[in-house]
């Protein structure tokens, strides 16, 4: 994270359930990096990977117990990295759905 480049400004829609105005982006990287590629769009997301970076938003991501499949495979595509070495994948594999008739 780089401490010259300014906040990024999030849509509030992805922070509904906490204190927008009192999320501290150093201590809470994990949460925002996750809750951002989880509900948040395209600029979101740019935003996202200038601040923190992309080192630390793919070290973040590919930890992540949880992300719907379409933002894990997002996630996948933007970080160059199989979809099947997220952590939150494995889960899938061990819990398959029923079969739909």
């Amino acid at each position: 994270m780089n401490s010259d480049i300014k906040k990024p400004v999030f849509n509030k829609r992805i922070f509904w359930d906490v204190n927008f105005e009192a999320l501290d982006y150093k201590d809470k990287a994990a949460f925002i990096i996750e809750r951002v590629f989880e509900r948040g769009d395209v600029e979101d997301i740019r935003q996202c990977r200038r601040f923190y970076g992309d080192a630390k938003v793919a070290d973040i991501l590919l930890d992540a117990k949880y992300l719907p499949e379409r933002r894990l495979h997002l996630a996948a595509a933007i970080l160059d990295k199989p979809f099947t070495e997220f952590r939150c994948y494995i889960p899938k594999l061990l819990n398959p759905k029923l079969f739909p008739y």
